[in-house]
């Protein structure tokens, strides 16, 4: 059985027990329940059933901090839907009990009128941590990382350390990375709790801390941090602001999440879909059409001009009918391999790998694998253009072949590198953008070297 199959069964069945009002059984079933599998079930419920009550009833069964948990779990829009229908108390308990993170996260989603009603009833020191972490810029370090982790002062010794370890842990994000602050807040350094509970009691942090301490600015691109994140394999990575004081940290699992999130984002540009707000499932169907046909309305205009090419070769066609027969082959051949190098060269841009200093090398390289992959292609052809119209017009489908195949892949290689100098997003250079500009390209060089070859046939 699947896992959307089981969560099914599962959330009929809690349905089904709300209804009943069998109060044992639900709670059971609750506890055996993961919470971001609890989370799924109410999305479930509040987007297909449009049921609140039965959402808000199965929630409030749960205990207050594990309530706060499945919270944190679901989209902005249910978390939304849901708090709006909780008093103002219930909601501060709620966020009181939520990671620093995602309590920054739900507040920003509230109005402003129910945000400053909240502000007031919390404490300074929290009034202050979340209006601080909510401060920060969408899609920045600020955003994403927590206030919840531990620090320990330098000059402590481990015994001391140790202390600090089990005051802080239970409302840190994580134990495991543990961060050496000076008296101004400064990150000097870092140590793992391993290394922490091997060491000799009676040493100073100091010593045994690593000073050489990967980190990131507060207004760095969470992209970035995902990325270092990952080629580090660091549990969480640490942030500081501009006077290199520690503000937070950013967790393993939410650098996961980001890199998940703009992963997809890419996917979207890549094929000429704008951002969508949900799931490809659960997004609405005119929002699902406005997001994709601006780019289609536009790539329909931009393919007249391949019906313009061949209107002014007319008179070619006309002497030699067999040329409209490799016509689709050919436009596609130099479509799928532009679009090939536009994907590598996105891809390795988004990760890192290659940047606007190695477009020279990479342009060698594409031009030797380009021209390789049109003369294979050319090969292939040129038999069936023999059969179709003689040895002239094989000639002509197979130099077509190589230059149109040459020049897709040159210009699906360097078209992400002239977006990200213009300060576009490279992942624009979609498959439907470099396949347009490639169909009229291939129409204009396949129907000028038919002219030219085949003007004395």
């Amino acid at each position: 059985m699947s896992l959307n199959d089981s969560l099914q069964e599962q959330k009929e069945a809690l349905v089904s027990a709300f209804a009943e009002e069998a109060h044992e059984r639900l709670g059971e079933m609750l506890s055996e329940l993961r919470s971001a599998d609890i989370a799924e079930i109410l999305e479930e419920i509040l987007e297909e059933d449009d049921d609140l009550p039965v959402a808000m009833g199965l929630l409030e069964r749960l205990p207050l901090e594990r309530r706060a948990n499945v919270l944190g779990y679901l989209p902005g829009e249910e978390q939304v839907e849901i708090t709006a229908a909780m008093s103002d108390e219930t909601l501060l308990s709620l966020l009181e009990e939520m990671g620093s993170d995602e309590r920054a996260d739900l507040f920003n989603l509230l109005g402003e009128d129910r945000r400053e009603a909240l502000l007031r009833r919390m404490a300074h020191q929290e009034r202050e941590d979340l209006k601080r972490l909510a401060s920060y810029e969408e899609g920045t370090a600020g955003a994403i990382m927590t206030s919840d982790y531990v620090a320990i002062p330098t000059g402590m010794t481990v015994s001391q350390a140790m202390m600090r370890v089990r005051q802080t842990a239970p409302d840190a994000e994580t134990v495991y990375q543990l961060y050496i602050i000076d008296a101004e807040g400064r990150l000097a350094g870092t140590l793992s709790l391993r290394q922490l509970m091997v060491a000799r009691p009676g040493a100073k942090v100091d010593d045994i801390m690593i000073k050489d301490v990967i980190s990131m600015a507060v207004d760095e691109e969470q992209e970035e941090v995902a990325r270092v994140v990952a080629r580090y394999d660091l549990l969480a990575l640490p942030v500081l602001d501009a006077d290199e004081r520690l503000v937070g940290i950013v967790t393993h699992d939410d650098a996961m999440d980001v890199a998940e999130s703009e992963a997809t984002e890419d996917f979207h540009k890549g094929m000429s879909i704008g951002a969508l707000e949900d799931g490809v499932s659960r997004v609405p169907l005119w929002s699902l059409y406005r997001k994709r046909v601006t780019w289609l309305v536009l790539l329909v205009f931009a393919n007249l001009f391949s019906g313009a090419g061949i209107a002014y070769f007319e008179e070619t066609i006309a002497a030699q009918v067999a040329l409209v027969f490799f016509l689709p082959l050919l436009i596609g051949s130099g479509g799928n391999a532009g679009a090939q190098a536009a994907t590598l060269m996105v891809r390795g841009m988004a990760t890192g790998d290659v940047g606007v200093k190695d477009w020279g090398t990479l342009l060698g390289r594409e031009l030797l694998v380009a021209g390789s992959l049109g003369l294979t292609m050319a090969l292939a052809v040129a038999p069936i253009g023999v059969m179709r119209g003689g040895e002239a017009v094989a000639i002509v489908v197979a130099m077509s072949m190589v230059i149109i195949v040459l020049f897709g892949s040159l210009l699906g290689m360097c078209l992400p590198f002239l977006l990200d100098r213009l300060g576009w997003d490279p992942a624009t250079a979609s498959a439907p953008l470099v396949t347009t500009l490639i169909d009229a390209s291939g129409v204009l060089i396949y129907f000028s070297i038919a002219t030219a070859i085949l003007a004395g046939v």
